[in-house]
């Protein structure tokens, strides 16, 4: 069974960078899409950016040209490198593996 864990998330003025990692254990052949997800308090769940095997990206409107999907294969890892950050961007944010979730990571952009 794939388990998923988070990293790198915390507290960061608005303007500032955060990178989030999230890497999976577990016996696993091959992954087709990877990604992350976010939910503010009092919202619903959104996608912020996914990966697919092909290395075709997909990102929500809100983040374009600010925030970076990667992922390493051989590592079974996913990355988020999020730039210009803004409060607006504050929530937990959720990796997800072809369906499998991880446990969220808090991030929060305050002055």
């Amino acid at each position: 069974q794939m388990q998923l864990v988070e990293s790198g998330g915390g507290l960061v003025q608005p303007g500032g960078s955060l990178r989030l990692s999230c890497a999976a254990s577990g016996s696993i052949f091959s992954i087709y899409a990877m990604g992350w997800y976010r939910q503010a308090p009092g919202k619903q769940r959104e996608l912020v950016a996914s990966i697919l095997s092909s290395g075709r990206t997909n990102y929500a409107d809100s983040v374009k040209g600010r925030f970076t999907i990667s992922r390493d294969n051989a590592k079974k890892a996913v990355y988020l490198q999020m730039n210009s950050l803004k409060p607006e961007d504050t929530a937990v944010y959720y990796c997800f593996f072809d369906g499998n979730w991880g446990q969220g990571t808090q991030v929060t952009v305050s002055s």
